[in-house]
C-alpha cells in the first residue's frame, strides 16, 4: 500500500526527537558513559499517526514497540538496548521527508519501519540512502520503490539498496485481484477508477492490464480527487456503461463513498479495490449496504497463522489503545529483521556496535531470514519480500471476511 494525496494541507509534527545517550561500546566510544553498560539502539518509526489513516499508523507504531520490548526482554543483541523513536507523517510525502531528516540526524538511529504511503516512502528513500539507513516498510505496494521506475518494461534496477518492505507488490496484488474477479467471480465488464496518487492509480493500472489478458473488457475509466466527496458523475458513468463491476485503486474513505454512490444510482454491482479497502471504515462509510464488495490483502489473516499466536497474545498483553490492525504483523517483522541485523553485525564485530554501523546493518538486512509473525521473513535482490501471500476479503453481513487466500503464480 499506500499513498495519500499531495494535496493534504496539514501542519508537520515537529516533535522533537529524544536524545538517547549510549551508556555502552562503541568503535568510536570516547570513553564516555559507562562502559559496562550497554549501547542504545534506535529503531525508527514513520506512519500516519494522526488524521484519517491513524489507526493503522499506531497499530504499526505498537507493534515496533513490542519488537523492541521482546528483544529486550530477551536479551536478543547482548550489550544493546533498543528503544523506538516515532514520528507522524500524517500520510504527507513532505513531513515524511522532514522526519526521515530527523531520523538520519540521530545517530543512534539504526533502521526505521516505515512509512504507510507509498507516496511518502518515494519522499523519504534518497535522504535514507544518502546515509546508509535501512528502512523496511510494512505497507509499501507500489513497485517503483524497490525496482525503479521501468519496471513495468521489465528493466527492473534497485533504486536504493537500504529500501526493503515486509510486504508483496502491487505486481503481484494487481494480477491476483484481477484473476479472482475473471475466474472466481465471474465478472467480465470493469470499470476502472483510481485516485491519482502513486498507490491507487499504479495498482488500478497493473489490475486493468490483467483483466484485459485473461479476456475480461475495461469498459470505462475514470480518476477521482482525495478528499471529495461527491463522486456521482462516476457513478452515473458506471451505470451507464453497463460495468457488472468497479475496481478502484485508492484508499478506504473515498472507496466507501464511491461504492455507496454506485449502489445509489441503481448500479448493483460490486466495487472492489486493493488492500487499501481492506478496513472497517470503508464499510462504515457507505451508506448503502456494500455487501459483496471485495478487496485483496497482503499475505494471510495473522489471526489464522500459527506463527502469529504468539505476537496477538502479546499485543494483547500491552492494553494498546489501538489495535495491530492490518500492518502490524508486517510492521513486527520489520522491526525484527532491523533487530536481526543488529545481532549480526555486533557479534561479528566482537559485541560491540561498530562506529559504521549503519552500512553495515543494511548489508546485513539483505542476508536475514526467520519464522516471522506472517511467515517467513527474507528478501530479495531488490529488498523485496519473498513472500507473495495474498488473501481475497468480501464484505459479508457489514464486516469483511476472508474468502480465499494462496500463494501468487505468475
Amino acid at each position: 500500500m499506500r499513498n495519500r494525496s499531495l494535496l493534504i494541507l496539514s501542519a508537520v509534527v515537529t516533535t522533537g526527537a529524544l536524545t538517547l545517550t549510549a551508556c555502552g561500546s562503541r568503535d568510536d566510544d570516547k570513553g564516555s558513559g559507562d562502559s559496562g553498560g550497554k549501547t542504545t539502539v534506535v529503531i525508527g518509526v514513520d506512519a500516519p499517526l494522526t488524521g484519517s489513516l491513524s489507526p493503522l499508523g499506531q497499530g504499526i507504531k505498537n507493534s515496533v514497540d513490542l519488537a523492541v520490548k521482546t528483544a529486550n526482554k530477551e536479551n536478543v543483541v547482548p550489550g544493546v538496548e533498543f528503544k523506538i523513536e516515532s514520528y507522524d507523517d500524517q500520510a504527507v510525502p513532505a513531513s515524511g521527508q522532514a522526519n526521515a531528516q530527523k531520523l538520519v540526524g540521530d545517530k543512534e538511529v539504526l533502521g526505521v519501519v516505515g512509512p504507510l504511503n507509498s507516496g511518502v516512502a518515494q519522499s523519504m528513500q534518497g535522504d535514507f540512502a544518502k546515509a546508509n539507513l535501512t528502512q523496511v516498510s510494512p505497507a509499501n505496494t507500489n513497485p517503483a520503490l524497490s525496482q525503479g521506475d521501468n519496471w513495468a518494461k521489465n528493466e527492473k534496477k534497485r533504486p536504493f539498496p537500504t529500501y526493503f518492505r515486509t510486504t508483496t507488490t502491487d505486481v503481484i496484488q494487481g494480477k491476483f485481484a484481477a484473476q479472482y474477479l475473471y475466474n472466481d467471480a465471474k465478472k467480465r465488464k470493469v470499470f476502472v477508477v483510481d485516485d491519482k496518487q502513486t498507490y491507487g492509480a499504479g495498482l488500478a493500472a497493473i489490475f486493468a492490464e490483467e483483466f484485459k489478458r485473461l479476456g475480461g473488457t475495461v469498459v470505462g475509466t475514470d480518476h477521482v480527487t482525495v478528499k471529495e466527496t461527491d463522486f456521482s458523475s462516476t457513478a452515473d458513468k458506471v451505470k451507464s456503461k453497463g460495468a457488472d463491476s468497479v475496481y478502484f485503486g485508492g484508499q478506504h474513505p473515498e472507496g466507501g463513498l464511491l461504492s455507496d454512490q454506485v449502489k445509489k444510482v441503481g448500479a448493483k454491482v460490486p466495487t472492489m479495490g486493493g488492500d487499501a479497502l481492506y478496513d472497517p471504515a470503508y464499510i462504515s462509510a457507505s451508506g448503502e449496504s456494500n455487501d459483496g464488495d471485495i478487496s485483496t490483502s497482503v499475505g494471510f489473516p495473522i489471526e489464522k497463522l500459527d506463527t502469529a499466536k504468539k505476537f496477538i497474545a502479546d499485543y494483547a498483553a500491552q492494553n494498546y489503545k489501538d489495535p495491530y490492525g492490518a500492518y502490524g504483523g508486517y510492521a513486527y517483522d520489520g522491526a525484527w529483521a532491523i533487530v536481526q541485523a543488529v545481532k549480526n553485525v555486533v557479534t561479528e564485530n566482537g559485541g560491540k556496535v561498530p562506529s559504521d554501523a549503519r552500512a553495515k546493518v543494511t548489508e546485513a538486512m539483505g542476508k536475514v531470514t526467520f519464522s516471522g509473525v506472517t511467515g517467513q521473513v527474507g528478501f530479495d535482490e531488490f529488498g523485496d519480500t519473498t513472500n507473495k501471500q495474498l488473501t481475497v476479503n468480501t464484505v459479508t453481513a457489514g464486516k469483511w471476511k476472508d474468502v480465499k487466500s494462496s500463494t501468487f503464480e505468475d
